[in-house]
């Protein structure tokens, strides 16, 4: 499909998971449970758990694979144990679409185009974040980039109705902080990795980014 996603022969086929925005990606409704949410996924393995914000240690993550040692999904869960944030692997993960354009494992200039076309026909209202990650709030969707064996690609990360005021917003919004971490989609005040190096961040001892 001129993705750029990368797929190998040995690879199982990826999955087409369908966006509703703020409701819904795929089999996976936000508010869901984390047992709610293994259901949903029979055939996924969980490969781990992990504190997903260094200053709200309630939220956390489950990394989801449908091969061993292969993670493809990312399901984040708030205080209460729900559902409220979903990150597709660019390499990996399920091939999101939303109104028929896929945004998982693409090149990220041209994804990019297609997007602000979306923009400019009115359809959505595209924002950028801080560090220049694109999104649409009234969708709960960022897209980030992701380093892959492919190159650099894409990675979609998408909250529910409840979480999506300024979701593009990485300081200000509900995404967290581990989803923010890593290749960055432009130079940022002279770096395209965050924390770029040599930067002593805040975050409190003991908690390391989980990749």
């Amino acid at each position: 499909m001129g993705s750029g996603a990368g797929e190998t022969a040995a690879e199982p086929v990826r999955p087409v998971w369908v966006l509703t925005p703020l409701e819904s990606v795929g089999p996976l409704r936000f508010g869901m449970s984390a047992d709610e949410v293994r259901a949903a996924l029979p055939e996924a393995i969980e490969l781990s758990r992990f504190s997903a914000e260094p200053f709200y240690p309630e939220i956390y993550g489950l990394q989801l694979g449908f091969q061993p040692a292969v993670p493809a999904v990312y399901a984040y869960f708030e205080g209460a144990g729900r559902l409220f944030c979903v990150a597709a692997d660019a390499a990996h993960g399920p091939r999101v679409t939303l109104d028929g354009l896929e945004l998982t494992g693409r090149v990220p200039a041209a994804l990019q185009e297609r997007v602000l076309d979306l923009h400019s026909s009115g359809t959505r209202n595209v924002s950028y974040g801080p560090r220049g990650n694109p999104g649409i709030n009234d969708v709960g969707m960022v897209l980030r980039v992701q380093d892959t064996a492919g190159g650099v690609l894409t990675r979609p990360v998408l909250v529910g109705r409840e979480w999506a005021d300024r979701c593009t917003d990485d300081w200000e919004g509900s995404i967290p902080e581990c989803e923010w971490l890593g290749r960055q989609w432009f130079v940022h005040n002279g770096s395209d990795m965050y924390p770029p190096p040599g930067y002593a961040t805040n975050w409190p001892a003991g908690w390391i980014a989980p990749f």
